[in-house]
């Protein structure tokens, strides 16, 4: 195997199995003679937990992951010329898409029997933040191969996990709604705008919609993963009551099984007990009508003398 392969199915494992695989594969390596691949095996670190349910998440939500790096790149994109209602607006669909996907996050170490906390939870949604805001942070989350959390860059518009979206450099003053130095610029102009200016206005309008349409499709996958959700929830919660109630009718058979062999066991022993009492009587039996055959020979023995 080469080192991605090993290290697809390292960062896959929980935790708690990462160093023990890794040590086996890095022995593997250099007992087939290659010190240089035993040496990059030994050099992967272990995830912490957020780290580990944020690479299920990439593994299991392959749509999702999509959808979030495309809402993440239409956010970087046109985030400078949005105006304060705009950005409030693609912001609260990226809380509600980045909410979702951690609780996704959770819900998937919990099925691989990890259950973690709602801190890690948060790690988690820190980190989806992290790759809305960052492009080389959603690299690095896309490969699947995280080792801690990763941070929101301060300054993105997006990045705050809670609260109103905190204003960039550079981007549209709550005032104006236009970008900072602005008015310098068109100082002097005409207020006919160029075709230069249209363009620039056509690209911005493009982008924004593009950004919008990312998000509402992200979120319209959202919403589907917290409905399947739900049903997981509901089927689990099902299957663990039909687990109690077939759990609680094994204890009854069981006792009821123990029961049986109880008095099959009594059943067997009054049996040998039987039949040893009917032994006893036939010998005795036997004895008995072997004295009376005997009588009963010298009786007709002493009526022949007689006579």
């Amino acid at each position: 195997m080469d080192l991605e392969s090993i290290a697809d199915e390292l960062y896959g494992l929980p935790p708690t199995d990462f160093t023990g695989a890794r040590t086996r594969h890095a022995a593997a390596a250099r007992t087939a003679g290659d010190r240089d691949l035993a040496g990059k095996i030994g050099a992967l670190r272990r995830p912490t937990l957020s780290a580990w349910a944020s690479n299920l998440l990439v593994r299991g939500e392959p749509d999702a992951v999509g959808g979030l790096l495309r809402l993440g790149e239409g956010l970087r994109e046109a985030h400078q010329e949005l105006d304060r209602k705009q950005l409030r607006e693609l912001s609260g669909q990226q809380h509600r898409l980045t909410a979702a996907l951690a609780r996704q996050a959770r819900q998937l170490a919990a099925d691989a029997g990890h259950p973690v906390s709602e801190e890690v939870q948060r790690e988690v949604e820190l980190t989806l933040h992290a790759v809305l805001a960052d492009p080389q942070a959603a690299q690095e989350w896309a490969v699947g191969h995280l080792v801690k959390p990763l941070t929101p860059p301060v300054g993105f518009p997006t990045a705050a996990v809670r609260g109103t979206p905190q204003r960039a450099a550079g981007s549209p003053s709550p005032r104006s709604g236009r970008p900072a130095g602005r008015d310098d610029r068109d100082a002097g102009k005409s207020p006919d705008r160029s075709a230069k200016d249209q363009r620039r206005e056509a690209e911005r309008m493009k982008k924004l919609a593009q950004a919008r349409q990312a998000a509402e499709t992200a979120g319209q996958q959202a919403h589907q993963r917290e409905d399947e959700l739900r049903q997981a929830e509901s089927e689990r919660d099902q299957a663990e009551r039909q687990l109690h109630e077939a759990e609680e009718r094994t204890t009854a058979l069981a006792q009821e099984v123990k029961a049986a062999q109880e008095h099959q066991r009594e059943a067997r022993s009054a049996l040998d007990q039987a039949r040893h009492r009917a032994t006893d009587a036939a010998r005795t039996a036997r004895t008995a009508r072997g004295g009376a055959q005997a009588a009963h020979a010298r009786a007709e023995r002493l009526e022949a003398d007689e006579k």
